[in-house]
């Protein structure tokens, strides 16, 4: 009767050690295949917008990674009287129902746009802990804006 629970409890430890050793081998999988996206979007630069020159409409704008697709967004913009009066995420950080998700701190992409409307400028802090997933948003936010611009 003791050996058949101590083999048992053997079994159970390695069932467990097995399920474990799974699970950090499937997120270092993950973590390898997503790194040269996230190499690539940690080098994005952003253009001069001039936010007191832009046409009245509505305009997309998107990003696409050339290395990954796991952080593509999209995003609307609408100008009304030369501003912007209006930024929806199309695709990227949303919830199911297509509202900005919180990503840290309370704080959503909105707050960004928000940010970078008021200072009028794409050179604003992004949201600490989530530089990756800001800077995707302020590019597809950037090339809305580039075809709103007066030229």
């Amino acid at each position: 009767m003791i050996k058949k629970k101590g083999r048992r409890k053997r079994k159970v430890w390695t069932v467990i050690f097995i399920i474990i050793g799974v699970i950090v081998a499937v997120g270092l999988i993950a973590l390898l295949a997503d790194g040269p996206g996230r190499h690539e979007i940690a080098k994005l630069e952003y253009s001069d917008i001039d936010f007191k020159n832009l046409n009245d409409g509505t305009y997309e704008g998107e990003y696409k990674g050339k290395k990954s697709h796991m952080r593509d967004t999209k995003v609307e913009v609408t100008v009304s009287e030369g501003e912007v009066s209006d930024v929806k995420i199309i695709k990227g950080a949303v919830d199911k129902e297509g509202k900005p998700s919180t990503i840290k701190d309370g704080k959503s992409i909105e707050d960004l746009f928000n940010s970078a409307v008021s200072a009028e400028t794409l050179d604003v802090d992004v949201i600490s802990g989530a530089t990756i997933t800001c800077k995707a948003h302020l590019k597809a936010f950037e090339n809305a804006l580039e075809k709103a611009e007066n030229k």
